[in-house]
C-alpha cells in the first residue's frame, strides 16, 4: 500500500484531498499545525487504520523529517492562505511558504522520497499579464504579493531539487478554490461578515474584480489527473476553469443563499481589494486539457455550489436554523467523482 504525506492536511484543500486519497486505498498522513486547518474537517477519517494525523509545524525540521519517513509521495498543500495578513507580517510567507517548502524538499531528499505535488497559485503571473487567458509559459514572472513571490520561490526550489536529486514534481497554479471546508476567500469573508451584521456587507474594492473559481472537488480531481497522466521530471499546469466570476456576483449569491431580505452593500472603492490583489485573472487551461482533463463546472457553477456548502457549513457549526435552499439535501454530493 502506497503512503502519501499531505502537508496542510487539515486545511481547506488538504482535508478534502485526504478523503479522496483514502477512498482510493492509500495510506495518508495529514501533517498540519492547525493555524488555519481544523480538526473537525478530518472527523470522518478518524478510526480509519490507513489515516494518521500529526499536529506539527513544517518549521520543526526534526519532527518533519521523522514523520515524513516511509512515505512514497508528498502532496504539499500547506501555506499561508491569508494574503492580506502576509502583507502586514512580511516574514509570514517567507517562513510558512518558502522556508517550509525547503524543509519539505530537504526531508524528501534525506528520506529518499522522489515525488512531490505542489499547490502553487496564479498569483505568480503578477498584475495585468500581457496575455489573458494566461498560459503556463508566460513570462517574465513578477508577482505583486508576498504570497505570490513566495510561491514562485517555492517553484524554483522544487525545480532545482528535481534537477539535482532525481526528484519529480507536479506544480499546479490554481484558480481561486471554493467549496466544502473553506477557511478563507471572498465567499468565506462575506458569510462571516453577514453573520455578525446581516444588514450590511462591506466589500473591498469596487466589486468588479473577477477571477476564475474552481470547486474544490474539481481541484482535487485535476491534481490527481495530472499526477497520474503527466510523467516528466517537472510538470506544471494551470488548474483552470471556464469563465470568471466577479466579487459582486459572489456577494449576491451569498446574500441569496443566506436568505437575507435587505442588505446594504458598501464598497471601499478602487480596482483592488487590498495591496497585492490582482483584480482581473484569466487562466489558460489548455495544457491539462490536452491530456484529457476538464473541470466539471464553470466558474459561476462552482461559486453557486461552493457558497451553498459554505453557508451550510457555518449554520451547522453555529446551529442557527435557516430555510432550506433548493437541492439542499444534495449539497456536497454534486460531483460523482468525489463522494464521501
Amino acid at each position: 500500500m502506497a503512503k502519501i504525506f499531505v502537508t496542510g492536511g487539515a486545511g481547506f484543500i488538504g482535508s478534502n484531498l485526504c478523503g479522496f486519497l483514502l477512498q482510493r486505498g492509500y495510506g495518508v498522513t495529514a501533517y498540519d499545525n492547525l493555524l488555519l486547518g481544523r480538526r473537525e474537517f478530518l472527523k470522518n477519517y478518524r478510526g480509519n487504520p490507513r489515516f494518521v494525523f500529526v499536529k506539527a509545524d513544517l518549521l520543526n525540521r526534526r519532527r518533519l523529517f521523522r514523520e515524513i519517513e516511509g512515505h512514497d509521495c508528498v502532496f504539499h498543500m500547506a501555506a499561508n492562505s491569508d494574503i492580506g495578513r502576509g502583507a502586514e507580517r512580511t516574514d509570514l510567507d517567507l517562513n510558512l511558504g518558502t522556508v517550509a517548502t525547503y524543509n519539505v524538499l530537504e526531508g524528501m531528499r534525506l528520506k529518499g522520497i522522489r515525488d512531490i505535488v505542489f499547490a502553487s497559485t496564479s498569483a505568480v503571473y503578477g498584475d495585468r499579464p500581457r496575455i489573458m487567458p494566461t498560459p503556463e509559459d508566460y513570462g517574465p514572472l513578477f508577482p505583486i504579493s508576498l504570497y505570490g513571490a513566495s510561491k514562485l520561490a517555492c517553484e524554483a526550489l522544487i525545480s532545482a531539487f528535481c534537477h539535482n536529486y532525481g526528484m519529480r514534481a507536479w506544480i499546479y497554479r490554481f484558480a481561486n478554490i471554493v467549496g466544502r471546508n473553506g477557511t478563507h476567500g471572498a465567499a468565506f469573508d462575506f458569510v462571516t461578515r453577514l453573520i455578525k451584521d446581516p444588514s450590511r456587507l462591506k466589500i473591498l474594492g469596487d466589486g468588479r474584480q473577477a477571477k476564475p473559481y474552481l470547486h474544490v472537488f474539481d481541484c482535487i480531481d485535476g491534481i490527481w489527473f495530472g499526477y497520474t497522466h503527466a510523467r516528466k521530471e517537472l510538470n506544471h499546469f494551470n488548474l483552470a476553469v471556464e469563465g470568471a466570476t466577479s466579487v459582486r456576483k459572489i456577494a449576491e449569491r451569498v446574500i441569496q443563499e443566506m436568505g437575507l431580505p435587505r442588505v446594504r452593500i458598501d464598497y471601499t472603492g478602487g480596482e483592488r481589494g487590498w495591496p497585492g490583489d490582482v483584480p482581473q485573472v484569466r487562466l489558460d487551461g489548455k495544457k491539462l486539457a490536452r491530456l484529457g482533463w476538464k473541470a466539471s463546472r464553470s466558474s459561476d457553477e462552482a461559486v453557486a455550489l461552493g457558497v451553498k456548502e459554505l453557508v451550510g457549513q457555518f449554520y451547522r457549526k453555529s446551529q442557527v436554523p435557516r430555510p432550506l435552499c433548493p437541492g439542499e439535501s444534495d449539497c456536497g454530493q454534486a460531483n460523482p467523482r468525489f463522494q464521501d
